[in-house]
């Protein structure tokens, strides 16, 4: 059974999923690798209560990571956190993983206080979109200035 691990994003299994998750954005990116902006995550971002990054592990090995960090509310009385870096290696694909990651990476903003949580995609991540819309998120104005995203997400944490 997968379970998960908070890791610091400076690891060297987070950076050997984060160094895999650019890589294949770049590939399939829209206008090609040299379009594609490579952010590493600051590490103090995802120290708890700031933020946590985590490992999804299962036997043989690591299957995926993300993380949540702090990030300032539009709205008075809100506390949110951003959903980044979300992957799931592509043999687990499909498998209902990366709905798992996105559920815990909620549950830990929740835990923290976070009322809200926001996520940024690119519309080329068709099967990312979609699981965001499936999970409760709705699409809103950018509330940052990734240049890799085209999509902005908010779900409402219970």
């Amino acid at each position: 059974m997968p379970q998960f691990r908070t890791v610091a994003t400076t690891d060297d299994a987070a950076v050997t999923l984060l160094a895999e998750y650019f890589q294949g954005r770049a590939q399939t990116f829209p206008g090609g690798p040299a379009a594609y902006k490579t952010t590493f995550p600051l590490a103090e971002d995802f120290e708890p209560p700031r933020g946590v990054f985590l490992i999804l592990s299962d036997v043989p090995g690591d299957i995926g990571c993300g993380g949540i960090r702090s990030v300032p509310s539009t709205t008075a009385g809100t506390v949110r956190y951003e959903v980044k870096h979300l992957y799931v290696r592509a043999p687990a694909r499909g498998t209902g993983l990366g709905r798992a990651v996105l559920e815990e990476l909620e549950r830990r903003a929740a835990a923290f206080g976070g009322t809200e949580v926001v996520l940024d995609t690119n519309a080329s991540q068709v099967s990312a979109g979609m699981l965001y819309q499936r999970s409760g998120y709705s699409e809103i104005e950018p509330y940052n200035d990734n240049p890799n995203a085209t999509h902005w997400y908010l779900k409402l944490l219970a």
